[in-house]
């Protein structure tokens, strides 16, 4: 069976591969030829001939009806995971006489699903025809194919030809972005690193050059931040605000994409780390997405590529490769990658026996598959 699909395909892609009511025809012109041969009557061959007349001409008109025929691809646009991806191709007839009868084909990744058919019955002279088509596509991913295939068996339905036409196509599907009003992994992001930096800078061992501001007294402020000699000279209680010492750091959003992954768990860290990223892009934050195959990359559309392309246990870019020495957001799904965190840092992690580490002083999210995703990261820590 194979066998004869890779005969009947070739046929059809280099020459001509007949139809049954082809091959139909053909016995039957072999009959009455035999018969004539037998029996010596004329009107026996005239039959015959006629006959293999009609297939002679059927089968030099469906190439000729494909000659010159141009095909091109509109540009795809991107989308998120479970949109409709529109794709738009343009036939084109240069030649001065139309061409009918069109089977359209273009031949989607396996991935993706069946090729897209379509069925053209007129193509005028000189004119043009847009296909377009929607699918849907559920998986975030890269998607690439380069053929569109005409096929024709005009005019009398008697012969196939087929011909491959190079139309290269990339569809960026997106990760899913959850809307998220909280999340305490951006929000609590450097907590721990703050209290440090202002358990180090105490108010009773400030100095007056580490004064912002004075303002006058108010209820429940500490009497060690009263200035006293301002307060003198301005005859009211006057207290001194201080400069707050922060970090300065930025935000970054760590997939660690560089060992292998459930494949159920990659695709939510995925998720995850799009939607942290926009959330702290909302939150006015300095932010940037780290995967081990690119490094750190920033800016909306890059990020969403980055994440539409990345795949678990990818090759670790040299230098780039390595872990971020800034306050992370850390999404794996092995326990002992939490060691050693950055201060500031916190972690989601996918374990599949469903216990906390004990090894990190970080705080963090442990994965519960019975909690929606959306839900679980505005939960507290």
């Amino acid at each position: 069976m194979r066998q004869t699909k890779a005969w009947t395909d070739w046929l059809e892609t280099r020459w001509v591969s007949p139809s049954y009511g082809g091959w139909l025809l053909l016995g039957l012109a072999v009959f009455f030829f035999a018969a004539a041969t037998n029996t010596m009557a004329g009107w026996l061959y005239v039959i015959s001939g006629g006959m293999l007349a009609m297939l002679a001409i059927a089968a030099l008109l469906p190439p000729r009806s494909l000659k010159h025929v141009q095909v091109s691809r509109m540009p795809i646009y991107p989308i998120s995971a479970g949109d409709a991806l529109q794709v738009e191709l343009r036939i084109d007839n240069p030649t001065p006489h139309a061409r009918g009868l069109l089977e359209l084909s273009d031949l989607l990744p396996f991935v993706v699903g069946a090729p897209e058919r379509a069925a053209l019955e007129t193509l005028s002279a000189q004119g043009q025809y847009r296909w377009a088509y929607s699918r849907v596509i559920e998986q975030r991913g890269v998607y690439r194919w380069h053929t569109v295939h005409l096929r024709t068996a005009a005019p009398f339905g008697l012969f196939w030809r087929r011909q491959a036409f190079t139309q290269p196509a990339i569809a960026v599907v997106y990760p899913q972005v959850l809307p998220l009003s909280s999340c305490p992994l951006v929000d609590e992001q450097g907590a721990d690193e703050q209290k440090e930096l202002q358990s180090i800078q105490r108010p009773d061992s400030s100095s007056e050059g580490m004064t912002r501001a004075l303002r006058p007294y108010r209820w429940g402020d500490p009497i060690r931040l009263v200035h006293w000699r301002s307060s003198a000279r301005y005859g009211d209680l006057r207290v001194r605000e201080l400069e707050v010492i922060t970090g300065g750091q930025a935000l970054v959003i760590a997939l660690d994409s560089g060992i292998a992954w459930p494949a159920a768990a990659f695709e939510e860290a995925v998720i995850v780390a799009a939607s942290l990223y926009f959330y702290a892009l909302k939150q006015k934050l300095q932010v940037s997405l780290w995967t081990a195959g690119t490094g750190a990359v920033e800016g909306q559309q890059q990020v969403l590529e980055v994440l539409a392309a990345t795949q678990a246990d990818e090759a670790p870019r040299p230098i780039a490769g390595q872990r971020p020495d800034l306050p992370l957001v850390w999404l794996t799904p092995r326990g002992d990658r939490l060691e050693d965190l950055p201060a500031g840092s916190r972690w989601m992690l996918w374990d599949e026996t469903g216990r906390s580490p004990s090894t990190t002083q970080r705080l963090g999210i442990l994965r519960q598959p019975e909690d929606p995703l959306q839900v679980q990261l505005q939960r507290s820590l």
